[in-house]
């Protein structure tokens, strides 16, 4: 029986190069996102095993599409979330701020739920996530990116505790890279320790595969959100970041 997952988010970053992977290891996939070319790119590297859907995750509609795209494939085992917006912020822009919420919160819950709901009802599957190493601080620059992600990861954590009270046998895996070079920084900031998305895929569909709760992508990550969880609130809050 063949592997089938669904990754939302596919059509750049690391969301593509995490279907690009899953089809050179044989998986049947959809891809969904909001731009149609991108998708049809990776379709072309395997048309029998590749199905495509456009989805916009803050549209009502998208999980209706979502749940239209699993019964193309007739069932799937993975849903990889790799959808989401993130900006610096630090006027606080009006537009900036609601835009995240809306897609990294809300559409990040629509998603999540549909995909729930279907591994309940089928009695097994993965639900796997990217959220942000942004989870383990409030960062000033980027407010309502670090929230939505910090509700990311809570939420995860809470679904995996309620599958296991329910005797559930659905998988978590909360992904939290750093700075990875994609689209997502367009905003001209020096960024440090940039990871290429090549390389976070390749850890993220391993950690999948060994059936990890949480991965923080890479080493030097690991440390630093270590160091930064040891900061107490009041020197947090004179950082200049």
């Amino acid at each position: 029986m063949y592997k089938t997952a669904i990754i939302v988010g596919a059509s750049s970053g690391i969301g593509r190069e995490v279907a690009k992977l899953l089809l050179a290891d044989d998986w049947h996939i959809g891809v969904a996102a909001r731009r149609e070319e991108p998708l049809q790119e990776i379709k072309a590297i395997a048309p029998d095993r590749v199905e495509v859907m456009i989805i916009d995750v803050t549209k009502p509609d998208a999980g209706e599409r979502l749940q239209s795209l699993i019964k193309r494939l007739g069932q799937i085992d993975l849903y990889f979330h790799a959808s989401g917006i993130g900006k610096q912020n630090r006027t606080l822009v009006e537009d900036i701020e609601l835009d995240t919420m809306e897609t990294n919160a809300l559409g990040f819950t629509r998603m999540i739920g549909i995909a729930y709901r279907y591994f309940t009802e089928k009695g097994e599957g993965h639900i796997a996530a990217i959220s942000s190493i942004a989870v383990t601080k409030g960062l000033g620059p980027a407010p309502a990116y670090s929230a939505t992600k910090a509700l990311q990861a809570t939420y995860l954590q809470a679904l995996e505790q309620q599958a296991h009270q329910r005797g559930l046998n659905i998988r978590f895996t909360d992904i939290r890279p750093g700075f990875v070079d994609t689209a997502l920084l367009n905003d001209d900031f020096p960024y440090p320790m940039l990871m290429h998305p090549e390389k976070v895929a390749r850890d993220i569909v391993n950690s999948i595969y060994h059936h990890r709760h949480i991965r923080v992508i890479d080493w030097r990550y690991r440390i630093l959100t270590f160091f930064w969880r040891l900061i107490p609130n009041w020197l947090w809050r004179r950082l200049k970041l």
